[in-house]
């Protein structure tokens, strides 16, 4: 049991990979702490992972109000004790063109994929280099790696993320601090529902290419494991994973394919 004992934060966790990931943290011995909007989907993965034996513990929360971020921080730290994982999935993506997409809504994912998983990490690391170090991950995209149709905004967020958590890791490196960010490409999870269109209303389907994805529980095993592991940076997804590769090797062969591939 890999994290035996251990006490793992995961935000997103009300479904999709968040919650596939909160599962098998429980298997493999993990505590967890499940933070998202939704308090009443959290309380059915609670319930999932105490049948696994796992202590769990719910404290809903909203990335775009960072405002409230340093107190639940003082409110999980106060309940639980320590935070030895900090698995920060938390997001929202996006199905729309720039010149449709209006600011308000880059703004928001923003707001919510970098702005709130930068405050709630900053406001955990005081803790964590307190206790002599720990785990940090965040999920970002394949799409962080490269641009891509309907998806300027949630990139941007993504390709910030990366720029972020590279320059973290390399500064606390000697303080025991990990640092892994995961690249999910399509998987089987409802985020497409909730993406934002350029009007800002949601988009409110399953993409088809997500459908056809890997499913979450597949996923969240190679997150685990790649957290566990202390891998920098990993990739995890189908023929979906070839893009990274096309985009650094053959970047004339990448910006034909993109302008071609089907963007949902």
């Amino acid at each position: 049991m890999k994290f035996k004992n251990k006490n793992v934060w995961i935000t997103g966790a009300s479904s999709g990979i968040g919650a596939a990931s909160a599962v098998e943290f429980a298997r493999q011995g993990a505590n967890v702490i499940l933070s998202a909007r939704r308090e009443e989907a959290l309380q059915q993965v609670k319930s999932d992972c105490e049948q696994l034996g796992a202590k769990a513990w719910v404290f809903p929360m909203d990335l775009a109000q960072t405002g409230d971020i340093v107190l639940i921080v003082q409110q999980v730290i106060q309940e639980v004790g320590t935070i030895d994982v900090l698995l920060n999935n938390g997001g929202i993506s996006q199905r729309g063109v720039v010149n449709e997409t209006i600011l308000e809504v880059d703004r928001r994912i923003m707001e919510v994929n970098f702005f709130g998983t930068v405050a709630l990490t900053k406001a955990v690391l005081p803790h964590m280099l307190k206790n002599g170090g720990g785990r940090v991950a965040v999920t970002s995209s394949l799409v962080g790696k490269f641009g891509f149709p309907l998806r300027s905004a949630y990139a941007a967020s993504k390709h910030a993320l990366h720029g972020f958590f590279e320059s973290m890791r390399a500064e606390l490196v000697k303080d025991g601090v990990s640092v892994t960010v995961i690249c999910p490409g399509r998987i089987q999870t409802p985020i497409s529902k909730s993406a934002l269109q350029g009007d800002g209303k949601e988009w409110g389907q399953v993409d088809e290419g997500q459908q056809k994805g890997m499913s979450a529980e597949d996923c969240a095993t190679q997150m685990v494991q790649a957290i566990y592991k202390g891998k920098k940076e990993v990739y995890i997804g189908g023929s979906d994973r070839l893009m990274v590769y096309i985009r650094r090797y053959c970047p004339p062969l990448f910006y034909w394919l993109v302008t071609r591939v089907k963007a949902t």
